[in-house]
């Protein structure tokens, strides 16, 4: 190994533990390990019924007490709308009481990724570049320190990408033996977690594989069609589950919760009287890239500054623009999804990430231009130290500005987001709350589902669990869930007096 290589390396990995680092004080610090978003109480509550080797349960006596965000009840079942991928990985967190701490094991890894995937199609000056900006962007860390999926699809995402450069660049049987099942089941688990964007990932390689196919040698032919085999196998894994949940392998379970809650153009689909059309699908998306240009790399309204020059720097080859285009199939695929997101930047175009890194270190490299050589003239030598010098420190200036004002600013808006903040939970973690059990608590909400949202994290899906809690839907209902478990002490919870537990509905308060 060269020593630039070496150091490369060494950089690289001090990186990708400090993005390992910064991910687990994000996700202690800023979301507290615990849900804020309807999708993330979802992703929990499908992993722990997982975690008891269950994808469904029978649904409660009372669904409306015991609301899950995204968790359907359907002919005499409960289970959540998502598919599999996410919540299965998830589950294995769950069962060793961590479940916060998967996306900051795969943030380590992606960033590491992102060092290999950018030095094989560059250099490994770049790569550690590519690692550093992915280390330091607002938008990567953020959703790495929730309970959502994308840090997994990213982590999916970067595997096959690289395992399908190896596959095709390096025609070795013996090589192949592992890139092409890696290929394969990175992508068909991709399908499985996120289909949409493992579509919007797929499209770019699925023209490459198929020009391999028209003109390339009989080996990579054949792999190719090996890494579609067992992709497509896996993928089809969807509708087994969708039959194992609905008892239809054609209905999806997202639309069990929300009827439009769909794919397409057309009337029905999204909240708009005309339904999805191409012009919402415009507007969104510039909505979605403008309320997340900051987030990229925390430089304001000009994450893109060096990515034209990016472009310039890589017209050439080949095997990075199937990189570069996957950013450009997310935007394009998610057109067709008539909602978008922007509370942690436009998480929809997360695994894009990596083609605005690769693109914005080939352009920072090309704009320095390499230290002069000694032989050169001192003019030369001189313009040279002057625009290698220009650059570097606008990088580090930017660089610098992230980390000290926008990054700690963007993140302090994220604590306690939507009201659910750890100390809810306090009142019921104490040896004194502990005597109350098994307890069932009827939770009498005042603005939102949310004040019972966050408690509902202790409630086990399975009704075992030594707190139980319910949201109060008036006296006759209360009074029958009590009796239904009697067997449990019955307490009811006001969020506003959070220390104390009323034996009955406290009496209601005068104008």
């Amino acid at each position: 190994m060269k020593a630039t290589s070496r150091l490369a390396f060494i950089l690289a990995l001090g990186i990708s533990l400090l993005a390992g680092g910064l991910t687990l004080a994000i996700t202690l610090n800023v979301f507290e390990g615990i849900p804020h978003l309807e999708d993330e109480y979802a992703y929990l509550w499908q992993a722990r019924v997982m975690a008891r080797g269950e994808i469904k349960i029978p649904s409660p006596s009372c669904p409306r007490c015991f609301l899950v965000p995204f968790v359907v009840d359907y002919e005499g079942f409960r289970f959540g709308k998502y598919p599999p991928g996410w919540p299965a990985a998830l589950s294995l967190a769950v069962r060793l009481g961590i479940p916060s701490g998967l996306n900051v094991l795969l943030a380590t890894w992606c960033t590491w990724l992102t060092f290999r995937l950018v030095s094989k199609l560059t250099t490994p000056v770049q790569g550690v570049m590519a690692a550093l900006l992915t280390a330091s962007s607002p938008f990567f860390l953020m959703n790495a320190g929730s309970l959502l999926s994308h840090t997994f699809s990213f982590f999916l995402t970067l595997a096959f990408a690289l395992a399908w450069l190896d596959t095709t660049t390096k025609p070795s049987p013996r090589y192949s033996a592992l890139t092409v099942p890696v290929a394969g089941l990175s992508l068909g688990l991709l399908a499985l977690t996120r289909p949409l964007t493992a579509l919007g990932i797929a499209i770019p390689f699925l023209v490459h594989g198929f020009l391999i196919l028209l003109r390339g040698p009989s080996l990579v032919r054949q792999r190719i069609l090996m890494i579609g085999g067992i992709a497509g196998g896996l993928a089809s894994l969807l509708f087994l589950w969708q039959y194992a949940l609905t008892g239809d392998p054609w209905l999806n379970p997202y639309t069990l919760w929300w009827p439009y809650d769909r794919v397409g153009f057309g009337l029905g689909i999204g909240l708009h009287s005309d339904g999805h059309q191409p012009y919402h699908a415009w507007v969104n998306t510039l909505f979605s890239l403008r309320a997340g240009s900051s987030d990229l790399f925390g430089w304001g309204r000009i994450s893109w500054l060096f990515m034209p020059m990016g472009l310039v720097a890589l017209r050439k080859n080949r095997s990075a623009w199937l990189i570069i285009a996957l950013g450009a199939s997310l935007i394009f695929v998610y057109g067709f999804y008539w909602i978008g997101a922007w509370v942690l930047g436009p998480r929809y175009y997360y695994e894009g990430i990596i083609s605005a890194t690769l693109l914005t270190a080939a352009g920072m490299t090309r704009l320095a231009g390499r230290l002069p050589n000694p032989i050169h003239s001192l003019r030369q030598r001189l313009m040279g130290y002057l625009r290698f010098g220009l650059v570097v420190g606008v990088a580090i200036g930017l660089f610098m500005a992230n980390v000290q004002f926008y990054l700690p600013a963007r993140l302090a808006q994220l604590y306690g987001l939507y009201g659910a903040t750890r100390a809810q939970l306090t009142p019921f973690e104490s040896p004194q709350a502990q005597t109350l059990t098994p307890a069932l608590v009827i939770v009498h909400i005042r603005e939102s589902w949310r004040e019972y949202g966050t408690l509902s994290t202790l409630s086990s899906p399975f009704m075992d669990s030594p707190f139980l809690f319910t949201i109060s839907r008036g006296i006759e209902t209360d009074n029958a869930l009590s009796q239904e478990f009697s067997q449990r002490k019955t307490w009811h919870y006001y969020p506003d007096t959070p220390y104390t537990f009323y034996t009955a509905p406290r009496a209601p308060e005068t104008p």
